[in-house]
């Protein structure tokens, strides 16, 4: 094998042992999936062949419920493939698709509504075995486990996403569940609010500190930018008032810059003050406020890029001179704070635009042959 006699020769090995690496990873990966779907068959035969009923119970209902509970919706598949009675396997007076909610588990339970013809009333059914009678609705108004929450990064979004699966729940329930009362005499919603509180708080302190933060930001930058619309670089004429470069290619961009600059940071500070004095109820996490947030951010960005044209534009005009070389290392020296900020901020942003904006919580059905379970007692 000829030695690479480069550095760009030496860079382009690396990463071709870099793609190779990764490509086997993936099908090492899939390999040992494969493994464990045909070994997950074998041991159901050998289950299969059992005689005793309980026995066969005992054998594939724990793995079932730890494969709920785990989200791993191809061992369901598999063991309802060979035992279609380990839907209505029960732990804790719960079913397969009520721990499935009550620990987030969204692949399962998307597997249970969309690939299985299991009706609502199949679901919910003997309701009677759970001790406080809970319907779905009030399953889904549980405080999710802390490690499903961790998987989201911040309070509001955490609420965010527990009133997606709250909301989600609500259109595959019943219009009668939403009122429904269980032993406790509680509704689904009296739960979330109550389960809910203290995350809601932190909610609400983490939206307040952010906003409080980029609303210093949007006054500065409508300080700035006002100000330099007043004194425009190179003055006016005594004459009649008019700008002295009026008449030239760059003060024209400073000026539109200075004034895009302007209206979006007035914007975004009014989006952010309006997310200061909002109430800050449970449901204003679901849309409201992470909506106002992301065009607030987006509002920003504008301005910070706006700000910095301006600025790059007065630069010219003032010692440029018709030097065209100097518009290099000023948009270079420009481009750092905009960078800066998306770096820094998209991160939030583009979280914030996934979680409002995304599929949601629950997949479309597709159009594949659904399975028949049979309804066992």
């Amino acid at each position: 094998m000829k030695k690479p006699s480069n550095f760009v020769e030496i860079v382009g090995v690396l990463e071709r042992n870099f793609v190779v690496t990764h490509i086997k990873e993936l099908q090492e990966d899939k390999r040992k999936h494969k493994k464990t779907l045909m070994l997950l068959k074998l041991i159901l035969d050998e289950v299969d062949k059992l005689k005793k009923s309980s026995d066969v119970v005992l054998h594939f209902g724990p793995a079932f419920i730890r494969a709920g509970l785990n989200d791993t919706y191809e061992v369901v598949d598999e063991i309802l493939e060979y035992f279609p009675r380990a839907i209505w396997t029960i732990q804790n007076n719960c079913f397969i698709s009520q721990l499935a909610l009550t620990n987030r588990c969204e692949n399962v339970f998307n597997f249970l509504i969309h690939k299985l013809s299991l009706s609502h009333e199949d679901h919910v059914c003997k309701v009677n075995r759970n001790p406080e009678r809970n319907k779905l609705l009030h399953f889904a108004a549980k405080l999710a486990p802390i490690e499903k929450l961790n998987l989201v990064s911040g309070a509001a979004l955490q609420m965010q996403r527990e009133l997606q699966w709250f909301e989600a729940i609500k259109k595959y329930s019943l219009p009668s569940d939403n009122e429904e009362k269980n032993n406790k005499q509680e509704t689904p919603f009296m739960i979330f609010r109550r389960e809910h509180e203290n995350l809601r708080k932190e909610g609400e302190e983490w939206m307040k500190k952010t906003a409080d933060s980029y609303t210093i930001s949007a006054a500065l930058i409508i300080t700035i930018v006002f100000a330099a619309a007043i004194t425009v670089p190179g003055g006016t004429n005594d004459d009649n008032g008019k700008p002295i470069y009026a008449s030239k290619r760059s003060f024209i961009i400073f000026a539109i810059s200075d004034a895009i600059s302007l209206f979006t940071a007035t914007t975004s500070l009014l989006l952010f003050l309006s997310i200061l004095t909002t109430r800050f109820r449970d449901e204003d996490f679901l849309y409201k406020l992470p909506k106002r947030l992301i065009f607030g951010l987006t509002m920003l960005f504008l301005s910070v890029t706006s700000l910095m044209v301006a600025f790059s534009a007065t630069l010219y005009l003032m010692f440029g001179d018709g030097r065209a070389w100097i518009l290099i290392p000023i948009a270079s020296l420009a481009c750092l704070p905009v960078a800066s900020f998306v770096t820094l901020q998209l991160p939030l942003l583009f979280d914030l635009i996934c979680s409002t904006y995304s599929q949601g919580i629950f997949e479309k059905p597709t159009k594949t042959k659904k399975k028949k379970i049979r309804k066992i007692e």
